[in-house]
């Protein structure tokens, strides 16, 4: 009877280890899965719209060089009573125009970063990278008279390891949804039909003010008489953010381009 009692105690003891093997091991497991998940949700990513049910729509314009181009612009935007807009300039272009830059901001449109240098940051080491962000918020907090917080990134290219570097320095990375191709000088009337098919609510409509953009002042009149008979109100960038969630894209390795 007590060798009965031994052999079950003993049993019962590698019951109990092998138990607790089995919690240590999920725990483990658990706590694995746990930490990727974090860790991906964490990971900086670029904003190319914001999920809202509002007809509110931004209307950004990338300038990097050129002076013909944005004074047209911004005569369209006030005469058509556009005071929310974001405008994103490249601090050499900047420097050289701090009189156009004066207009951005007198006329209260919303400023953010271009960049420095028009490479592709993703062919950049990370020091390079950081130089380049950082030279360009030094120029345009000097001009503005504030921290830019918003950057598109030249040419729309980053990866993983651009995005994170902004982040760090205390940017978000702002794409599109909406290419006007502008950019190309297809035709004014192009140019209208691919913003206003496109757009939807809570889109961010990517056109230019540079110089090499020859048709976006003829185009943007239209486009924002016939947004604006589909409803739809324009906000800034920083606003359309803070409507609700933004929409992001999986980002690989590889950069993501739009060459122009």
């Amino acid at each position: 009877m007590n060798y009965f009692f031994v052999v079950n105690g003993r049993k019962f003891k590698q019951y109990v280890f092998i138990a607790l093997a089995i919690v240590f091991a999920a725990a483990i497991v658990y706590s694995e899965q746990s930490n990727v998940s974090v860790f991906s949700n964490a990971e900086p990513s670029a904003i190319y719209s914001v999920q809202t049910e509002r007809k509110v729509i931004a209307l950004t314009f990338d300038i990097s060089w050129g002076e013909k181009r944005a004074e047209p612009i911004l005569k369209i935007l006030k005469e058509k009573g556009v005071k929310d807009a974001t405008f994103f300039l490249s601090s050499p272009w900047s420097k050289s125009h701090p009189e156009i830059v004066e207009h951005i901001k007198k006329d209260g449109f919303e400023i953010g970063s271009h960049g420095n240098k028009h490479d592709n940051y993703s062919t950049l080491s990370d020091e390079e990278i950081r130089k380049q962000i950082t030279t360009a918020h030094g120029i345009l907090t000097e001009l503005i008279g504030k921290e830019p917080n918003l950057i598109r990134l030249p040419n729309g290219d980053f990866d993983k390891r651009v995005l994170r570097i902004a982040d760090d320095l205390g940017y978000s990375v702002i794409q599109w949804d909406t290419d006007s191709q502008d950019w190309l000088n297809k035709g004014v009337d192009t140019i209208i039909n691919r913003v206003v098919s496109k757009a939807h609510p809570g889109d961010i409509v990517l056109l230019h003010a540079s110089d090499s953009s020859q048709q976006t002042h003829e185009a943007l009149p239209v486009i924002i008489e016939q947004l604006r008979a589909k409803g739809y109100e324009f906000v800034t960038v920083s606003e359309l953010i803070k409507q609700t969630q933004v929409e992001t894209k999986p980002v690989e390795d590889q950069a993501m381009k739009q060459i122009h």
